[in-house]
């Protein structure tokens, strides 16, 4: 074996074992969603304080991942395809790092709600449907970073805009809530502040899945229309 080809593999190596990383952080971010949104619903208290204290775990692989694909770029200086792959990562463990805060966010307005004992706001079943779809919408994003599959980016892409519209029929009979007894403007507000924190979750696993699109095209999709995003998946 030539010194290039045993150079070539030992990288062909690290940018595996980055997108393997990659997809273990995006294992833990689910979790924490889950554990979130199970927490927010059942008012299960530690639960609660675990997705909380878990937070460190995701910022710390966030930190980890970055300094390797910064010792990358400093060693192997990546062109082309390469080059894409490690933006491409870091870019993406940016928005699972975000999406871990949006969970621990969830975790605190339940404490808030349930601290106070103020859980009779039927607004539960509604949070839990949409939290499903933006979780769907994550493990499909990462499904087509792990396959390079644009097809599944582009379902991402369309999705979100079922998330926001669940998120607008949330705020609409939170208002109703809100105006019919002002004793629940409190927990309105924290339920509304849970379903924000989700919409959230929803938007930047439309912006990984856009990044898949990027790896694959080398076409920045980020601001253009879901219907151009099927057209770029399907050439």
């Amino acid at each position: 074996m030539s010194i290039s080809e045993h150079i070539s593999k030992q990288f062909n190596a690290e940018l595996e074992a980055v997108r393997s990383s990659v997809l273990q952080m995006g294992g833990l971010v689910e979790e924490q969603i889950e554990r979130a949104v199970e927490a927010l619903t059942t008012g299960n208290i530690d639960l609660i304080e675990q997705v909380i204290a878990d937070d460190h775990r995701v910022n710390a692989m966030e930190v980890s991942i970055d300094e390797i694909c910064s010792q990358i770029i400093a060693r192997r200086q990546p062109t082309a395809g390469d080059l894409r792959m490690i933006m491409t990562v870091i870019k993406t463990i940016t928005d699972l790092e975000r999406i871990g805060d949006e969970a621990a966010k969830i975790a605190r307005m339940a404490k808030l709600i349930y601290a106070a004992g103020r859980t009779h706001m039927p607004r539960f079943i509604e949070i839990r449907h949409v939290a499903n779809i933006a979780l769907e919408m994550l493990r499909k994003s990462l499904d087509a970073f792990a396959r390079l599959d644009l097809a599944a980016a582009a379902q991402v892409v369309r999705q979100d805009e079922l998330v926001d519209e669940e998120f607008r029929s949330i705020i609409r009979q939170l208002i109703t809530f809100m105006m019919e007894d002002p004793r629940k403007i409190s927990t309105s507000l924290e339920i509304l502040f849970a379903a924000k924190a989700i919409e959230r979750i929803g938007d930047h696993a439309k912006n990984m899945s856009e990044y898949v699109v990027y790896l694959v095209k080398g076409k920045d999709v980020r601001h253009v229309t879901v219907e151009e995003i099927e057209r770029e998946a399907q050439e």
